[in-house]
């Protein structure tokens, strides 16, 4: 009778224990796969209009906005460059051309036999950006040029008029970017999965904005900004949150989580600096 007593809540021990086994699974496979759903996008909202890109074609919208800034050009540059890019490239560093210019390459498709540079070189975003700017800068009076008309003098494409249809995303993305309107920008993405490393985004954004006040604390790397540039490099900051495993952006009162997925909120950040903190080691 003992024995069976005993069998009985052996049974009954390991039947608990399984439950418990089959809860965390079934805990870990929600969170997994609630993850798996998250939709990726970057999104701009100015002026009551909303812009959308790819994460990794917000990677470069915000390179291209950053040497704009760094230059001291002023935003409309950067929107000519961004709508140019996303017709020519899709806001995306290809290797390789179409039929109107079979070695064309980069980010605006700009060909070395047409004296853009080596192939090397276009391939460099931040040549590339550049290279564009040298062009567009020698336009008298580029600022008040339609965009289309602006990008078709630099580029000389075979269809001049394709450029117009990206002016929204241009004006959008780049005013955000470039810190003309705060917390424009913001991303949704799936949570982190790498340790980051704030050396890493430290080092990025000298090579993006030339030199800045930067000091690392843990894994938050702290840029000593204000104005429209400690806006600019926030918003950098979330454009590159995926590649970067960027978890939170703090500035100017306002903080973006990740985790959070509900874009810009208030929060007790100081004037005067970024606060871009990364992902820890993964356990």
């Amino acid at each position: 009778m003992a024995r069976s007593r005993g069998l009985r809540r052996l049974l009954v021990m390991l039947l608990a224990l399984a439950l418990v086994a089959c809860g965390v699974y079934a805990a870990v496979f929600f969170v997994q796969r609630s993850e798996t759903l998250v939709s990726e996008r970057c999104i701009a909202v100015v002026g009551g209009g909303t812009a959308e890109l790819a994460p990794d074609q917000a990677v470069y919208a915000s390179l291209i906005s950053a040497v704009a800034v760094q230059r001291g050009l002023p935003p409309r540059a950067a929107s000519i460059a961004l709508a140019t890019a996303m017709q020519e490239s899709k806001l995306r560093n290809i290797a390789h051309g179409d039929q109107a210019g079979p070695d064309s390459r980069g980010l605006f498709q700009q060909r070395p036999s047409q004296g853009w540079g080596t192939e090397a070189q276009v391939m460099d975003p931040y040549y590339a950006a550049n290279a564009f700017y040298d062009a567009l800068v020698q336009i008298p009076d580029y600022e008040s040029m339609e965009i289309t008309e602006a990008a078709q003098t630099v580029q000389r494409s075979a269809f001049p008029t394709a450029y117009a249809q990206h002016e929204q995303m241009g004006r959008s993305f780049a005013s955000g970017l470039s810190g003309q309107t705060p917390e424009a920008v913001e991303c949704t993405l799936r949570s982190a999965v790498a340790a980051g490393d704030p050396v890493a985004v430290s080092a990025e954004l000298v090579q993006a904005y030339g030199p800045l006040d930067t000091a690392v604390e843990g894994q938050t790397l702290v840029v000593e900004a204000s104005g429209n540039q400690a806006w600019s490099v926030a918003q950098w900051a979330v454009a590159n949150a995926k590649g970067y495993e960027v978890t939170q952006v703090q500035v100017a009162g306002r903080s973006w989580d990740r985790g959070q997925r509900n874009g810009w909120q208030e929060s007790t950040a100081a004037d005067g600096q970024v606060r871009i903190t990364v992902s820890p080691a993964i356990a």
